[in-house]
């Protein structure tokens, strides 16, 4: 990806003024809740362990250097292998509003529009897995669709020209929008995935996803570069 157009680097100074107050009172009640717990350790591990596990998960995303190729033993994951298992992660570090779910049935749907490899390496990435208990889909949508049936939305390069009235289509509904294209939160976008030094990185525009009613974990916020309404401004 190009760096032009790319969000504004903001220092940890600036991140921690850029956190919306609901974020950072999630954190605070996140460890409000492990002092309640310290007197008891092993339920305390319990019900941490899988918030540790996926942590882990998103941090080996965070620093795998990107590879050319295919990943194969000793070599490290692709471009597209690393922004789909970013998607993937997002499941566990955004909290969805107690709406119905995308898919009668329950099932995550993880919804990507256009020509992209991301669709490939999300339904090999899904495969046999789930997310607090619920089952996954890889959904390819068209024009034509119901865009809002989905939890995430991957919105691809080839799609640029048509992404105002994508965006349109999807405002007021709780889909997290993700997209690689430069000026995607300019544009309006939510989460960015960027190419910076050979490693994929994340912005997410906090005011976007409020506006969605997505509550995004302090621990994904801690990993993202974090973007307000006055970054965007700064950005078009």
């Amino acid at each position: 990806m190009r760096s032009n157009g790319s969000p504004k680097s903001l220092q940890s100074s600036d991140l921690s003024r850029a956190v919306p107050s609901k974020a950072r009172a999630l954190e605070a009640a996140d460890w409000h809740s492990m002092e309640k717990r310290r007197q008891n350790p092993h339920r305390c591990v319990r019900l941490f362990a899988p918030r540790i596990a996926c942590l882990a998960a998103l941090l080996a995303v965070v620093h795998f250097p990107l590879a050319d190729g295919a990943v194969v033993a000793g070599q490290s994951p692709t471009e597209y292998q690393v922004k789909a298992a970013y998607i993937f992660n997002f499941l566990k570090f955004v909290e969805w509003p107690d709406e119905p779910a995308a898919d009668p049935h329950g099932k995550w749907v993880i919804g990507f529009i256009g020509d992209t490899p991301i669709g490939g390496e999300l339904t090999q990435l899904v495969e046999g897995k789930n997310v607090l208990g619920r089952d996954l889909q890889v959904k390819k949508f068209q024009a034509e669709d119901n865009l809002r049936g989905c939890n995430i939305l991957f919105i691809s390069e080839s799609e640029k020209k048509r992404l105002p009235p994508i965006l349109a289509e999807l405002r007021g509904s709780s889909v997290l929008t993700v997209a690689d294209m430069d000026n995607f939160i300019a544009a309006g976008g939510m989460v960015q995935l960027l190419l910076e030094d050979a490693r994929v990185r994340v912005a997410i525009d906090v005011g976007a996803t409020s506006r969605a009613r997505l509550k995004i974990s302090s621990k994904l916020l801690s990993l993202a570069r974090v973007m307000t309404a006055t970054d965007r401004g700064v950005n078009n």
